[in-house]
């Protein structure tokens, strides 16, 4: 296993056991780049403006296109340390 995937694993098991809920802002950032690092670049549909969350979900993911997976993986793995 490579250095990002082995850093990006422990992460997804640290995120589970935070002791605080980040803030929506981070949530998402969380998200995207998670996104991006398990399946690449959004070739999703974008979702109506009525759907807000699905909405800024999508944009979200959408700004990390052409980011490699990797390094995605090290991008979500560092934010993850910044948190309690």
């Amino acid at each position: 296993m490579n250095a990002p995937q082995t850093a990006f694993d422990a992460a997804l098991q640290r995120v589970k056991t935070l002791t605080r809920r980040p803030d929506n802002a981070t949530l998402l950032q969380l998200y995207a780049l998670y996104k991006q690092a398990t399946e690449g670049d959004n070739t999703t549909p974008k979702p109506s403006l009525t759907d807000v969350v699905a909405r800024a979900k999508w944009d979200a993911w959408n700004k990390l296109k052409g980011v490699s997976r990797d390094d995605a993986m090290q991008r979500y793995a560092a934010l993850v340390e910044t948190l309690e």
